[in-house]
């Protein structure tokens, strides 16, 4: 009987790990690659990226850390945020030149 249990824990979670797999979001760079093959922009991409370029400046830092954690993504676009890359991004966090409408 308890064997039979196992058995059945082990494909269970085996099935888990497959369909979470076939979903996962697949990124390159800032862009979401949609099944048709077009890329899109996400929040959930640019933050991944952002991390990236962050950690490429030497901050130690993952992207989930800054998805979940809004100080921990304006730490990040603090350090890294006038890199082309990451701008859009980090737009919110810039320094903006204030301008007088003429």
């Amino acid at each position: 009987m308890m064997r039979h249990v196992f058995m059945v824990a082990a494909c269970f979670l085996g099935l888990t790990a497959a369909a979470g797999s076939a979903n996962a979001i697949e990124c390159e760079g800032n862009f979401q690659i949609q099944r048709n093959g077009n890329q899109i922009v996400t929040p959930y991409c640019q933050d991944g990226y952002l991390a990236i370029v962050a950690r490429e400046y030497g901050m130690r830092v993952s992207g989930e850390a800054i998805r979940q954690d809004y100080g921990e993504k304006e730490r990040a676009c603090r350090l890294v945020g006038e890199d082309n890359r990451v701008r859009d991004a980090c737009a919110q966090y810039r320094q903006f030149e204030r301008r007088v409408p003429r």
